[in-house]
């Protein structure tokens, strides 16, 4: 009776001991690899300066470069304007096209045709 005992006490802890030996469990139970993961998680998810924050952050970095192209190139645009402005005959072409001006003893007829796209700057 006392050999069952014994033998029924050492199958309980066989079982409870049992899986100390695997590999997972000695991975995980060790207190640098919980250490690790705190860390990760902390600066992944919770950190002022996330991951995800920086990706937001590198997002908005993109789009405001682009958008310093394009106003750079508006800018350049303008100023070739400007230049062509500075001769008296490229003002007047520009009234003429821009704002339909005209002499006193001209007359001017725009003509639209059916499904033509003119960009209306008038009525701006």
């Amino acid at each position: 009776m006392q050999s069952e005992v014994i033998g029924a006490k050492n199958k309980v802890l066989q079982m409870t001991n049992s899986h100390k030996d695997k590999p997972w469990f000695k991975f995980l139970s060790n207190k640098y690899v919980w250490v690790l993961l705190f860390f990760t998680t902390w600066m992944v998810f919770l950190d002022n300066y996330s991951y995800f924050d920086h990706r937001m952050l590198d997002n908005q970095i993109d789009e405001l470069e682009d958008n310093k192209k394009y106003y750079q190139e508006e800018i350049r645009k303008d100023q070739e304007n400007i230049k062509k402005l500075k001769n008296p005959q490229q003002i007047e072409k520009y009234a003429r096209e821009k704002y339909y001006m005209k002499k006193d003893s001209e007359d001017i007829y725009i003509i639209e045709f059916e499904g033509d796209t003119i960009e209306k700057d008038v009525k701006k």
